[in-house]
């Protein structure tokens, strides 16, 4: 298929590559909001595994700053990832 051949399908149905787009970004979000996740329950297991949460008070923090702020940034992401999404799903709509 020639670059001609994309490109008129590109402007012939831009909604559809716009929802295209979206799902990719949603795909991407939800994959990177799944994966912090499950690599914080996979921590505190480790920390659980080895017993060193038992010296721990309740409300102490398993994990050091730099990794909290990675988190927070990894969940920021991931949320901005799924609004972006959103808004390109909801343009597509428009055309």
């Amino acid at each position: 298929m020639s670059l001609q051949m994309l490109w008129s399908l590109f402007v012939g149905q831009p909604a559809q590559a716009l929802n295209g787009l979206a799902l990719f970004f949603a795909l991407a979000g939800a994959w990177l909001l799944l994966a912090t996740r499950l690599r914080e329950q996979r921590a505190v297991a480790r920390l659980l595994v080895n017993g060193d949460a038992d010296a721990m008070p309740e409300q102490a923090c398993v994990f050091d700053e730099p990794t909290l702020r990675l988190n927070r940034f990894f969940y920021r992401f991931g949320y901005a990832t799924l609004l972006l999404a959103l808004a390109l799903s909801w343009a597509s709509t428009q055309f």
